[in-house]
């Protein structure tokens, strides 16, 4: 799954809830319209519906009016779904919070090797601190492409650069 950028993930989950909201308000608008009144008088007799007893329109409207509503909230249950692993993929590496899935990123500008206390800002906008003393001397590269894995057991996560074996312990920071 590729990252998404924080500055996107803001306008994902108001998209998201307008789109809950929007779910949850248009059943309750399109059932108390009737489809004769949904649709010309044109279409509607071309669609033989002019054909139909009264008794036969109310029951095409009562069924059209649940296929809505089941329909409308198995969107909603989807929506939701999708926020929340959103979510969840964004808050790598926070505290008890996240997906356990790499972050595989660039960082932002020179990387000159490591050191302890060093923020690493990577492309997605997270950024990463340094909190062992490992150290990668005599390496000096352009926006590098990175490697941020989760620990086996426990919380740390451990920063590698590519073409390098040597990982250093990071904490997200933002």
């Amino acid at each position: 799954m590729s990252a998404i950028h924080p500055s996107a993930l803001r306008p994902l989950l108001i998209a998201a809830g307008v789109a809950i909201a929007l779910a949850l308000s248009a059943p309750a608008a399109l059932a108390q319209s009737k489809i004769e009144q949904q649709m010309s008088a044109e279409q509607f007799k071309a669609a033989g519906l002019d054909q139909l007893s009264p008794e036969q329109l109310a029951n095409l409207n009562a069924w059209l009016n649940r296929t809505l509503d089941a329909e409308t909230s198995k969107a909603v249950v989807k929506a939701k779904e999708e926020t929340r692993e959103l979510v969840k993929h964004e808050n790598r590496g926070f505290l008890g919070s996240g997906s356990r899935e790499a972050v595989v990123a660039r960082l932002n500008g020179k990387f000159d090797g490591y050191g302890q206390g060093q923020i690493y800002v990577l492309d997605n906008g997270q950024e990463w601190r340094q909190v062992d003393g490992v150290d990668l001397p005599g390496v000096h590269l352009d926006s590098p492409q990175v490697r941020i894995n989760p620990s086996v057991i426990g919380g740390a996560w451990f920063l590698s650069v590519d073409g390098y074996n040597t990982r250093a312990k990071v904490t997200r920071v933002k």
